[in-house]
């Protein structure tokens, strides 16, 4: 396939160019390889949806830097806000001498999140981070150690965190032992339910499941929390139904069981709503918060019920970095676009513009077997028989690579590493979602067979 250049799609040399190309080599000899790459090119701007490399190239972004730019690339109140903040002061250390960012952000997060109870907000650098803390705090409150995260999850990839993820490769091979007291539960995957179960009877099963659990693997009053994305992210973008969400809160209040909803990429945004546990009518214990809270600055927040955030003592939560001057500025602002009329409308215009595509891929290619999503955050599943659903993470590594090759980035997911994701920049245009789905569509025709 030879390379596309449209209105916003620029490739001025085969990429990588030749400045990527020599940086890449600088890279491979001074970086590990353990931090993996989507692409191989190097940025030099970045604006809104778009990305240019050092070799003058621009790429349609619909990766998001994984989903932490759903304000956009470098936002205009945002970096005004981080300059004004620079001439000020960097960084005093909330421990050592506290700033009002910090408070004020605190405050608006007790607001926004879901719940009219009392609410505590602290800060931290990272999503992973803010698990970890979470599961502090929820285990401290409670007195009880043991937590259930879900199949296929994702929470971060420290020791705790990366004990509550679900995928081995890349995340946990070799890494071992892990943090002792975390339990997997199944988590409903309606394409993949077994004996072509439906939605309700598989959300009934997993339910049925916890009674179970709790007699086979964890006493209920063993367990401090149960911590679940409302929507799976790297887990292949799985979406759960009110019913499982609502359940799943139902057996916490039975139990006493703290319910975390880690937030982490659904959260500011992305699904439509400002978190996604809005879309459930459920109202979590703690949320955490990270990614494109900050529009790309690393800041991360956990909140939760006051009563519950108080149970640490002074000292025993806590970090150098949590919530820089600079990470709340950040924050604040991007909230600020956020609530300005129109902007989750725009997340689910976005969305219903994706799965409409999402759609047709599926009628038109034989290699496409699933299209799901929530708001603007949407992924096709490659199989190579619909019929036998076979995962194809050869052609979705193929798919991935050539997208790049001609001007767009997006990223894989998924257990099988078999899901195309989208998390474009919700300040995206139509005309540019529309070019990068032309794209997508122009690459799926070249690698996929037609239906027949």
């Amino acid at each position: 396939m030879s390379p596309i250049t449209t209105k916003f799609i620029q490739l001025k040399t085969a990429v990588p160019g030749p400045k990527s190309q020599e940086m890449l080599a600088k890279k491979e000899a001074n970086v590990p390889r353990g931090p993996s790459n989507t692409t191989s090119a190097f940025v030099a701007k970045a604006e809104g949806a778009l990305l240019t490399d050092i070799d003058g190239n621009t790429f349609i972004d619909f990766a998001g830097a994984i989903g932490s730019i759903n304000a956009g690339h470098c936002p205009p109140a945002v970096v005004e806000a981080l300059k004004e903040q620079l001439d000020q002061y960097i960084h005093t250390c909330f421990h050592v001498m506290m700033y009002e960012p910090y408070v004020k952000l605190a405050e608006k997060l007790n607001q926004i999140t879901p719940g009219d109870h009392a609410k505590k907000t602290f800060f931290l650098n990272s999503g992973a981070e803010a698990v970890e803390n979470a599961v502090k705090i929820a285990r401290k409150f409670t007195g009880r150690k043991a937590i259930i995260s879900f199949e296929r999850g994702f929470h971060g990839r420290t020791l705790l965190a990366m004990s509550l993820t679900s995928k081995v490769r890349p995340y946990k091979y070799e890494f071992g032992p892990f943090a002792p007291d975390t339990y997997k539960m199944t988590y409903p995957y309606y394409y993949r339910s077994p004996y072509d179960a439906s939605p309700e009877e598989t959300d009934a099963e997993v339910l049925r499941r916890f009674e179970d659990f709790f007699l086979a693997e964890v006493a209920a009053d063993n367990v401090a929390a149960i911590i679940m994305e409302p929507v799976q992210g790297e887990g292949g973008f799985i979406v759960p139904s009110k019913t499982f969400v609502q359940g799943v809160r139902a057996i916490c209040d039975k139990y006493g069981i703290l319910l975390i909803a880690d937030e982490v990429q659904t959260g500011f945004g992305r699904t439509g709503k400002m978190f996604a546990m809005e879309h459930y009518d459920v109202v979590p214990d703690i949320i955490t918060m990270s990614k494109s809270m900050g529009a790309g600055m690393p800041i991360s927040a956990v909140t939760g019920r006051a009563e519950i955030m108080d149970a640490p003592n002074p000292g025993e939560i806590g970090g150098t970095y949590g919530g820089s001057p600079l990470g709340c500025v950040a924050a604040l602002k991007v909230i600020e676009m956020m609530e300005q009329d129109g902007f989750l409308d725009r997340a689910n215009k976005i969305g219903d513009t994706i799965l409409k595509r999402f759609e047709q891929f599926k009628q038109q290619f034989a290699e496409v077997g699933d299209a799901r999503g929530l708001g603007a955050m949407c992924g096709i599943e490659l199989v190579k028989d619909k019929g036998t659903k076979e995962p194809n993470k050869e052609l979705t590594a193929k798919i991935v690579q050539a997208c790049y090759q001609n001007g767009l980035v997006v990223m894989s997911a998924g257990l099988y590493s078999n899901v195309i994701r989208i998390l474009s920049p919700l300040v995206i245009t139509e005309e540019q979602l529309e070019e990068g789905l032309n794209v997508l569509e122009s690459v799926l025709t070249e690698l996929c067979t037609p239906n027949r």
